[in-house]
């Protein structure tokens, strides 16, 4: 497994980051069990969550997964960088939602609670709040940093301008402020190339790349879809996006298979292989998915080739 830092920090994580948004709703307790001690046995040593994954049981439910599974022992909760979420609504009230210093430490201790754990490695929000000043936010931060909860701060689906904007107000507090913004990114969903990887990189802060898939899309929906095999790219933003971009889908599978390569595996490294790209989030249902996620990292595909992908769906 490689290992990079998170954004300017000194933590350090793997470059697969394996998101739970399946566990315990697509995927059983025990499936999900089976998936994480395999990919800690494979090195990956960064786990994402949030704190209203599993809203299908109630919101919380995937922490409190995780949590169990923390109390297997053998340092599970030592070894993984463990990053979590405050944002979305947890409940009808109006104060359980939102970026309000109220919410960021209320949810937090909710969230140590559910996980069964003393600290958090990495805090996101997990989208801008217009109605919260940032210095309302970075003074919730820091409670949370003094008190040994978090340890680091990191965001989520920001645009580049309020990404920069939260970062100057952490400066003038000298407050360390955000290491890492986590974001849609893949080979259709292109958009953060224009400002927010840039302003990343002028910050130091490290991109992980959710849906590297685009939620099936790049894993050969086509040929699952003849074969009447596809499950989650029959679904969702795939089937949203696949009239779009069909020509460009059907290209780049047909590479794909000139290659010899699964069409998952080369969208996965290609996003692996963009400059400012820290991690890819990866979503595994089962086994065999974390197994050909990680398989991608070992490919070793040439410059010109990557370049070439690209440029089927620059267009479409």
């Amino acid at each position: 497994m490689e290992y990079v830092n998170l954004g300017r920090s000194a933590q350090v994580v793997s470059r697969l980051c394996l998101g739970t948004l399946n566990f315990g709703v697509r995927t059983t307790k025990s499936d999900s069990f089976r998936i994480m001690d395999t990919a800690l046995d494979r090195g990956i040593n960064f786990l994402d969550t949030a704190n209203d994954y599993g809203w299908q049981v109630h919101r919380g439910f995937t922490e409190e997964l995780l949590g169990e599974w923390f109390q297997l022992g053998d340092r599970r909760r030592d070894r993984m960088v463990l990053g979590t979420k405050v944002f979305n609504p947890m409940s009808d009230w109006p104060n359980d939602r939102g970026l309000s210093a109220r919410n960021i430490i209320s949810s937090c201790e909710q969230s140590l609670r559910r996980l069964r754990t003393d600290w958090i490695d990495l805090y996101q929000m997990h989208h801008v709040d217009p109605t919260a000043t940032w210095d309302e936010v970075w003074q919730a931060m820091e409670v949370l940093t003094s008190q040994g909860k978090i340890r680091y701060v990191g965001s989520s689906n920001f645009p580049a301008w309020n990404l920069a904007a939260a970062q100057e107000a952490a400066i003038r507090r000298s407050y360390l402020g955000i290491v890492s913004e986590q974001c849609s990114y893949n080979l259709v969903t292109r958009h953060i190339e224009a400002e927010l990887l840039p302003a990343a990189n002028a910050y130091g802060v490290g991109v992980v790349a959710w849906s590297p898939l685009h939620g099936g899309l790049l894993s050969g929906a086509l040929r699952k879809l003849s074969q009447g095999t596809a499950v989650k790219s029959a679904q969702g933003r795939a089937m949203e996006t696949l009239p779009k971009v069909r020509k460009a889908v059907h290209e780049f599978e047909g590479r794909c298979g000139e290659l010899g390569i699964p069409p998952a595996d080369v969208a996965l490294h290609w996003v692996l292989t963009r400059p400012g790209v820290t991690a890819a989030a990866i979503g595994p249902r089962t086994l065999d998915h974390l197994e050909d996620a990680t398989r991608a990292l070992h490919l070793d595909l040439p410059a010109d080739l990557m370049r070439e992908i690209s440029e089927i769906f620059d267009s479409h």
